[in-house]
């Protein structure tokens, strides 16, 4: 995936509010390799959904900043 296309995905599957747990999928065609796992209200919780997956490299959380900025962790 192109950073470009990776960057467009992230911003589409960023909350309004709240925390989105995210994943990769490597195999998806290349326009859909983000996928929604979960939401959450609070970043700690979030942060340890994150924590009990396998390969915690691959996912990401995404939310916005308090300017509105995208954000992901």
């Amino acid at each position: 995936m192109t950073e470009d296309k990776f960057e467009r995905e992230k911003i589409r599957l960023t909350p309004e509010n709240g925390f989105d747990l995210v994943g990769v999928d490597y195999f998806g065609d290349s326009d859909n390799q983000l996928y929604l796992i979960e939401h959450f209200e609070m970043y700690q919780d979030a942060l340890n959904a994150k924590k009990e997956r396998k390969n915690s490299e691959e996912y990401f959380i995404l939310y916005k900043g308090v300017s509105g900025e995208y954000l992901s962790r």
